[in-house]
């Protein structure tokens, strides 16, 4: 894990070179920039000089937004470039610190990945106040680089950094928002419902494993199942999805904690207040209840959960949608922006087509199927969020 950092760690640029190769063409390319720009400038001011009717003028009206367009995109670029480069230095200088503590440490193979725990605690202890969003954003780049390059002690080495970094951050929270991230790192089902009844219960110190005391806060079911709702819509309404192994969990957090609470599925409190089903979704559904129950519906979902099909993000902007469908029966006009499917939004709509059914005389086999999708689609979930 960590002979790839200390092999490059004699100097901060080949640090930076290292861990993050592409931030290093960025600085060179940002020169060359600048070095273009001035001499467009000249270019324009000689011409001004010499026949100042030409300037600003003769342009057609699309080749002027054309023009704006790209002049809007090099400063989106320039300023994620100089937020790559700000938190690139700082993992940079995290980084070297770390490695300055564990070179004064006689340790094996055994000892390593608790060693690097350990370092990356210190460091980050002292930092985590002073960091930025630059920070987090640079870790991400370069853990996908090196996840891109196939490096895994690299990786799991950026990964501590930040699975401490969000530790510490955690702590400042409020409750339920700890127990959000509690759960988020129990990847065993059995082990997330434990530790919601003793939050649910108001929480204390707990022996883990290896007899370690784990303090756990008390927080209430709804506000945490509402908090992961939140977080839930704000992710699953861009177009497209950032992390999905985050998003799967954070369904699961919101499911169980919702089948915890005393109404179940039926319970007014998860309602999430919207009063039509979302197109998308619906059709989605319509698809799987035509089918029989099998290894081809369980294909369908697990394809659109992990972002394929159905569930492919969308590049282009968002159109309006009104157009009416007709569900069970009924006719649902949504009106809503058309996204893709998400997880958390099917599952949404498959728990309120339940209710409506549960609530009524029509159930039967429908109310099977939907009940088998339900629990399947949590199983393919699951897979993806920890597997």
């Amino acid at each position: 894990m960590l002979g790839a950092s200390v092999a490059c760690s004699n100097t901060c640029t080949n640090l930076f070179g290292s861990f993050c190769p592409t931030l290093t063409c960025y600085r060179q390319g940002g020169l060359q920039l600048k070095q273009l720009k001035r001499k467009n400038s000249v270019l324009a001011s000689t011409k001004n000089s010499s026949s100042s009717y030409e300037v600003g003028g003769g342009y057609p009206e699309l080749e002027w937004n054309q023009r704006t367009q790209n002049q809007n995109a090099d400063s989106d670029t320039s300023s994620q470039r100089e937020s790559l480069l700000k938190g690139g230095e700082q993992v940079i200088s995290v980084l070297q610190e770390m490695i300055t503590l564990l070179e004064d440490m006689n340790m094996d193979e055994e000892s390593e990945k608790v060693a690097v725990e350990l370092a990356a605690q210190g460091v980050i202890g002292k930092r985590v106040d002073e960091m930025e969003s630059d920070f987090m954003v640079a870790l991400d780049y370069m853990i996908h680089l090196a996840e891109k390059d196939q490096d895994d002690k690299r990786k799991s080495l950026l990964e501590v950094i930040k699975e401490t970094v969000l530790s510490h951050l955690t702590k400042k929270c409020p409750p339920h928002v700890q127990v959000i991230g509690l759960l988020c790192r129990t990847p065993q089902k059995e082990s997330r419902h434990e530790l919601l009844r003793r939050v649910a219960a108001g929480g204390g110190a707990f022996k883990g494993e290896n007899d370690l005391k784990i303090h756990i806060p008390g927080a209430n079911l709804n506000d945490i199942a509402n908090q992961a709702d939140d977080l839930l819509e704000s992710l699953e309404t861009r177009p497209a999805v950032p992390d999905r192994r985050l998003l799967a969990r954070l369904v699961l957090i919101r499911e169980e904690a919702r089948d915890m609470m005393g109404g179940g599925i039926l319970d007014e409190r998860n309602h999430r207040g919207f009063h039509t089903l979302p197109q998308p979704e619906v059709n989605f559904l319509t698809k799987l209840v035509a089918l029989k129950p099998g290894k081809v519906v369980l294909d369908m979902i697990r394809n659109v959960m992990q972002g394929k099909d159905e569930g492919a993000d969308n590049d282009e902007d968002d159109t309006a949608d009104s157009d009416s469908v007709e569900f069970l029966g009924r006719t649902i006009v949504t009106g809503q922006k058309t996204l893709p499917v998400r997880p958390g939004m099917f599952l949404e709509t498959v728990s309120r087509v339940l209710s409506g059914l549960y609530t009524g005389t029509d159930s039967g086999i429908t109310a099977q199927h939907l009940e088998w999708v339900h629990k399947k689609t949590l199983q393919v979930l699951q897979e993806i969020a920890f597997g």
